[in-house]
């Protein structure tokens, strides 16, 4: 495989060379290409001793270190333990298990062999696993204790659903389960088992404001994480990078996967419960953490904390996705960790990273940044023309004719209607809304069906959301569009509070006018919420459609 960029690891270090690698960077896929064979075991062929995945406890103890020779086995190990099921090639295969070796064992070994994984994460009720094994015709299921269960208390399982595997360490195998973790029996696999165009994963949309769709991506998107890990994370050879995620989402690719690896890094998974600030900066400090990537949620909850009172001296790169970071804590983690610049980024699960802040370029605060080399990313109006600067328009990704960037999904699977709704005058639509300056950087404004139409003023949830965490009572806000007779909508918030806040008319007062001081007066909230805390989805995005219908239902 060939991926052509500057010589050496290091990020570019200015912004003329972040042009000039946006001119060369390539990636060329091979035809035959998997990215367990090619990237993993060809990483243990050459340092079988080299730690490729550090998996730790809540407490953040070591529950195993794996080499990346023993890291290949067990992917092979359960990649017979497929095929002893009948399981090939294509054949769909539902994957829900906490942080644990076992999922990297099931997940690596189903690509190994073709099939196509199917991660969920853990907070899937039974009504939700039986919509995403029926909307797939899956062949197989991999869980623990918890998702046997779930997946046992389904009513009417489809009749595709034929080979069922336990993860149930020091517990007996369920009734009508295979133990995972059981031996294979020995036979060969096949040395080049996929095309590069072939079925790689199905990773299902957060659901935001609709039923979740089935995201299909082939072998190559296990290449497009180069970008993602290099430019972005800033990993070089043995670093140890950690991505704060479920397995089942779309970040356990980003930040947990190939792109990872083919940089030489280590991974590292933690089996945390409800994120306690302190465990998560002493696990930053005591693992010696160089890279680390959390959500937008976490890391105002870290902020909260007393930074000081660990040594991150070590830590060297941080970022966030998921959603925009507020600036003021971007200013705040900075303060407290000698330095440190959060460096935002954006992208899909759809794609790969599409926008980023680098190390290389002078970071915006409260701007995704700019595009990733090997994709085209600009605002554009409704007919697919470039939206001028400044100006609110559709975040888009440039697919002209035949070329589609490595890391750009296949399809939405068996929905052709929403696949070419996405697809428009040769571009991608995000359904994303964003503004570029005249520089170039982009600048995210809210989904489409979040941007708020107030007096004929279009305006965007992040910037008055940013405004609100800017003071001293807010943890968190999110703000959306209240139905209003007079003005079309009003612009309406519901604010977490810090401990020792009290909510009140006084402070709702004082909270607008802090926003109509902090950025344009039209934007303050005329109503604020004062709520315990915010919809989101498994994902940890904030379901602001949610808190719509709650506004509807309250009249």
């Amino acid at each position: 495989m060939t991926v052509q960029t500057l010589p050496g690891r290091e990020a570019p270090a200015n912004l003329s060379d972040y042009a000039r690698e946006r001119e060369t960077f390539r990636i060329e896929v091979p035809e035959r290409f998997n990215p367990v064979v090619d990237i993993v075991e060809r990483w243990a062929d050459e340092e079988p001793d080299a730690l490729a995945l550090l998996s730790l406890d809540g407490a953040g103890e070591i529950v195993a270190e794996q080499t990346t020779s023993e890291l290949a086995r067990d992917a092979q190990r359960f990649a017979r333990l497929l095929q002893a099921q009948g399981i090939g090639a294509g054949d769909p295969v539902f994957i829900m298990l906490p942080r644990v070796p076992a999922w990297y064992a099931a997940f690596l070994g189903a690509v190994r062999i073709g099939a196509v994984p199917m991660p969920g994460p853990n907070l899937l009720t039974s009504k939700d696993i039986a919509y995403r094994l029926g909307q797939a015709d899956a062949v197989a299921a991999v869980t623990d204790a918890a998702g046997v269960a779930k997946v046992d208390a389904i009513d009417a399982p489809p009749d595709s659903l034929r080979v069922k595997l336990a993860w149930t360490p020091g517990a007996p195998t369920p009734e009508g389960w295979i133990d995972a973790d059981g031996d294979a029996p020995e036979q060969d696999l096949v040395a080049a088992p996929t095309h590069r165009d072939d079925p790689l994963l199905i990773y299902f949309t957060s659901g935001t404001v609709s039923h979740p769709k089935m995201v299909l991506h082939t072998q190559e998107y296990g290449l497009a994480h180069v970008t993602t890990a290099r430019f972005w994370h800033d990993l070089r050879a043995g670093d140890c990078h950690w991505t704060v995620t479920d397995t089942g989402w779309a970040k356990a690719a980003w930040g947990g996967l190939f792109g990872q690896w083919h940089e030489r890094a280590t991974v590292v998974q933690v089996q945390l419960g409800k994120p306690d600030a302190d465990t998560i900066l002493g696990i930053l400090s005591r693992h010696r953490i160089t890279s680390f990537c959390a959500p937008p949620t976490l890391y105002r909850a870290l902020v909260q904390a007393d930074l000081r009172a660990h040594d991150l001296s070590v830590l060297r790169h941080c970022t966030s996705a998921g959603e925009p970071l507020n600036p003021e804590v971007i200013k705040v983690w900075s303060e407290g960790t000698g330095g440190l610049t959060v460096h935002d980024g954006y992208g899909q699960t759809e794609t790969s990273l599409l926008v980023a802040n680098y190390r290389a370029v002078p970071v915006r605060p409260g701007s995704m940044g700019l595009p990733v080399p090997g994709w085209t990313v600009d605002v554009v109006d409704e007919d697919g023309r470039p939206a001028p600067d400044g100006e609110v328009g559709n975040i888009a990704v440039q697919v002209e004719g035949t070329t589609r960037p490595v890391g750009l999904f296949r399809e939405y699977h068996r929905n052709p209607d929403a696949t070419a709704s996405r697809f428009r005058a040769g571009w991608y639509l995000t359904g994303d809304k964003g503004v570029r300056d005249e520089d170039g950087y982009l600048w995210f404004e809210g989904r489409d069906d979040d941007v708020i139409t107030s007096s004929a003023y279009r305006i965007g949830p992040f910037e008055v959301e940013s405004a609100l965490v800017e003071h001293p009572a807010v943890v968190e806000a999110a703000v959306v569009g209240k139905p209003d007779p007079d003005r079309t909508e009003i612009v309406t918030a519901f604010v977490v509070l810090a401990e020792r806040f009290t909510p009140g008319d006084a402070l709702a007062r004082d909270l607008q006018d802090h926003v109509k001081t902090t950025t344009a007066p039209y934007k303050y909230p005329r109503e604020i919420h004062f709520v315990e805390d915010l919809p989101k989805t498994v994902s940890g995005k904030i379901r602001r459609v949610a808190l719509r219908a709650r506004l509807r239902a309250e009249g």
